[in-house]
């Protein structure tokens, strides 16, 4: 559990290091959501609940999608948002991805909701830095 409280940490700090990212808790303090143009790409819940923490994100590019269906827990996100591409995937299964995979996935998920103008400065951003 300890280990995917620390994922889910290191998944949030990426979230909200995206540009324009704003962290929200719409639904209560036990719901955080991070959003970009109002819209959120990345709903994270908490890491105080009886289950280990995990994330949704949405992912329309169809082997990115395919790749987190794979993971151990993963399934279609709730209340219809499943039908429009969004994952849900917990993070303390054994098998779980890496934070790593997890922020790219975060990433995919910020592309599609962010103004363009946000996404060439994430990508200014990424090669500057490499």
């Amino acid at each position: 559990m300890k280990a995917a409280v620390r994922k889910w940490e290191t998944v949030r700090q990426f979230a909200l290091g995206l540009p324009g990212a704003v962290e929200e808790f719409p639904w209560g303090p036990e719901d955080c959501v991070v959003k970009v143009n109002k819209k959120i790409f990345v709903f994270l819940g908490n890491t105080d609940g009886p289950e280990p923490p995990g994330l949704s994100v949405k992912l329309k590019d169809e082997a990115l999608h395919q790749h987190a269906m794979t993971s151990p827990g993963a399934q279609p996100t709730g209340y219809g948002l499943g039908r429009s591409g969004w994952v849900s995937v917990p993070l303390g299964e054994k098998g779980a991805p890496s934070a790593e995979l997890v922020c790219e996935w975060v990433e995919e998920s910020y592309r599609t909701v962010a103004l363009k103008r946000l996404v060439k400065e994430l990508d200014a951003r990424i090669d500057a830095h490499g």
